[in-house]
Formats: C-alpha cells, sequence, structure tokens
C-alpha cells in the first residue's frame, strides 16, 4: 500500500519548497490573519523578483516591498491601516528604492473577481465595476467590450492563479482542512486558484475536531498543498479568537518606515538578526503575546461544541 506523503512541514521548509524566484504569490485575509511570519521568512531566504497579487495588503507587503523581494504588484492597495501610510510602497513606486515596481491596479472587487476566475478554470469574469474610474486607462489588461447580450460596455478582468499562495487559519488538521472564523475575504477562491496552497494554521488539531463543525472549513484539504503550524503567525496583525491587534508595535514599523535607514535597521533587527519565528515570538516577548491572547479572549468566544458519552 502507498503511504502518502506527510503535508504538515516547517515553514522555513514550505517557503524554500513552494516559492521561488520569479513566482508569483497571494497571501491570503485582509488586514487582520494577514501571515507576517511568511513574509518574514520569505525575506529571510532572500527571495526576488516576485509578483505579488492581493487584493488589499498591510505590513506584510510593506516589508517583502522593503527588502526588495518584490518585482511587481497586482492589487486593489497597500497601506498600513490605522497606524499611516505605506512608506515602502510609495517609496518603491516614486523613487525607484530599493527599486522599481510594476504596477497593475484593479478595484477589490476587480481584484476578487480575478481570483474567482481562477478558481472557475475560466480566462476572465465580466463587470461593470472599474469603468468608472482611470483604472481601465491605466491598466491595459483591462479589456472593455459591448455587452454581447444588451450592448452596453463591460470590463472583462483576467483570471489569476498564483503559482502559491499562503493562507493562515486558526486551525487545520494534518490533511490542510482549514478552518476560519472572522472575515473570510477572498480566501476560498484564491485556494482554488492557486497552483500550490499552504496552509499557516495557529494549531493543528485532529480530524475529528473539524468534523464536529464542518460549516467552519473554508479551505478544503484538496485545495491543500502543505500544512505549518505557526503561533502568532500573523503578529502584529490579529487573528479572531486567538489573539488581538498590536497596535504600537505596527507604529514601530511604521515609524521606522519613514526612511530608508530607518526600514533597513529594523528588517536588520526584526529579520535577519533571527533564526527563525520562535526567535522573532521570543523577542517580542511571550508576557507580551500572552496579554495580546487574553485581550482578545475577552472580547471573542471561540466556537466549541461540547460532546457527551
Amino acid at each position: 500500500m502507498q503511504v502518502q506523503e506527510s503535508k504538515v512541514l516547517t515553514l522555513e521548509e514550505a517557503v524554500c519548497r513552494y516559492v521561488y524566484d520569479g513566482c508569483s504569490i497571494a497571501l491570503g485575509a485582509i488586514v487582520s490573519r494577514e501571515p507576517m511570519a511568511v513574509a518574514s521568512e520569505i525575506v529571510r531566504q532572500k527571495k526576488k523578483d516576485l509578483t505579488f497579487v492581493n487584493d488589499s495588503s498591510v505590513d506584510p507587503a510593506e516589508l517583502l516591498i522593503a527588502a526588495g523581494c518584490i518585482r511587481r504588484v497586482e492589487d486593489a492597495y497597500i497601506w498600513m491601516g490605522g497606524v499611516g501610510p505605506a512608506h515602502n510602497y510609495r517609496r518603491a513606486v516614486q523613487e525607484g528604492i530599493p527599486h522599481y515596481l510594476e504596477i497593475e491596479e484593479y478595484s477589490n472587487y476587480g481584484i476578487s473577481l480575478r481570483f474567482m476566475a481562477g478558481a472557475m478554470g475560466v480566462p476572465f469574469l465580466p463587470t461593470k465595476s472599474m469603468l468608472g474610474s482611470d483604472m481601465v486607462a491605466h491598466n491595459p489588461r483591462i479589456k472593455v467590450i459591448p455587452d454581447p447580450y444588451g450592448g452596453k460596455p463591460v470590463a472583462l478582468v483576467p483570471a489569476s492563479r498564483p503559482d502559491v499562495a499562503f493562507i493562515h487559519a486558526q486551525r487545520a488538521d494534518a490533511e490542510g482542512n482549514a478552518q476560519i472564523w472572522g472575515m473570510v475575504g477572498n480566501d476560498d477562491n484564491i485556494a482554488r486558484a492557486a497552483k500550490a496552497v499552504v496552509i499557516t494554521c495557529e494549531e493543528i488539531v485532529p480530524t475529528s475536531e473539524i468534523r464536529k463543525i464542518p460549516n467552519m472549513t473554508a479551505i478544503p484539504s484538496y485545495c491543500v498543498s502543505a500544512v505549518v503550524k505557526v503561533p502568532f503567525c500573523c503578529h502584529p496583525l490579529s487573528v479572531s479568537g486567538y489573539y488581538w491587534l498590536d497596535q504600537p508595535f505596527r507604529r514601530s514599523f511604521s515609524k521606522a518606515s519613514k526612511t530608508r535607514e530607518g526600514v533597513v535597521a529594523w528588517i536588520d533587527e526584526w529579520v535577519y538578526d533571527l533564526k527563525n519565528h520562535e526567535e522573532y515570538m521570543n523577542k517580542v516577548g511571550m508576557d507580551r503575546l500572552s496579554k495580546l491572547r487574553q485581550m482578545e479572549l475577552d472580547n471573542y468566544h471561540i466556537p466549541t461544541i461540547e460532546t457527551t458519552g
């Protein structure tokens, strides 16, 4: 009988195996639940010339851009929601520091349709979104044609099929059945559109636990290439039911990013000088992380199923 290879990897193994120079990459979620630890490991392994495909992103995108890992961006926006503008994104676009970026902009809805088209296996999807904006004029990949059924113009957006997607979930089993609570964003479509999918999660649980609340399974195992347990993967961003947003830490990153010298020093201290995510957590401080967890638990009830007998 053939033994199936385990899907459980370390974060270092997953990034090494699935992220290669010149590939396209998507990171799941929007603002909360964005896998910051994945971005740090990509930087640590010095991957380069990546195409970043996302609807919207905050801290991870800023880090990847500042470290020079990204060559091309296809998205709706990048910012540092709540703590300031995207200094590194702006500097790269306007000044070419650390290098100029190729930019392909869509609305949030337009990017969502791109992932949906990829998930459906169709080459494009039509929309009226963006017809009233300058995006059509500045993005030649948005095609405007007459509606074949009504004659009025519609915009066509191309399907997106990233080479790899990293999607963080609250929990998953070893096969990759991933459960998400809170906002799912486009994660279900990204998982079906991407050529490879790595699930990072706060905890790996038995399949029997997943089956107790199957409606919470946003991503099924057949979409998943690898599973990685990464507690506090999204810090300083939040994960519903697990830990709160660390705004003071985010402000320190935003403040450092005001200058090129400042963000280079920040990356040296918080990425390159640390061997892995475990060392990052120790540097942040387990007392601080525990307080963030308690803050979230005080405001959120984790779904559970009581069983008897």
